[in-house]
């Protein structure tokens, strides 16, 4: 199983990216997929999840302003990052906890945003 994170960047303050992860070897339509980011000097924390059914959860950082969204399909769980702040500033990294009895993870995208 491989999870390749993509659409990480530069971007200013009040703007939006949008990250994705596509996910190869397994299909995902059972399972929660994640995102995480790990800030410089910091500890790595979850930002959104989505279950199976499609309930999400966020952290409160970035309610309002993040959406998750998956595509069983196409094997890719999006993040939808809008308002963007400079303390949002980390490397993103997309999760599966518990894919076919294993944790993965994806190599991590870094997303910049400028004051």
């Amino acid at each position: 199983v491989q999870l390749q994170a993509s659409g990480g960047g530069l971007v200013q303050a009040g703007g939006s990216l949008t990250l994705s992860c596509t996910i190869s070897r397994s299909p995902i339509g059972t399972y929660t997929m994640g995102w995480h980011r790990q800030a410089p000097g910091k500890q790595r924390e979850l930002v959104a999840v989505i279950s199976s059914f499609g309930s999400t959860k966020f952290a409160d950082s970035v309610k309002g302003r993040f959406t998750i969204s998956r595509d069983n399909a196409e094997n890719t769980v999006t993040l939808q990052m809008n308002s963007l702040k400079v303390e949002d500033t980390a490397v993103y990294y997309c999760n599966a906890p518990s894919l076919r009895g294993r944790e993965y993870w994806g190599q991590g995208t870094q997303v910049t945003v400028s004051s």
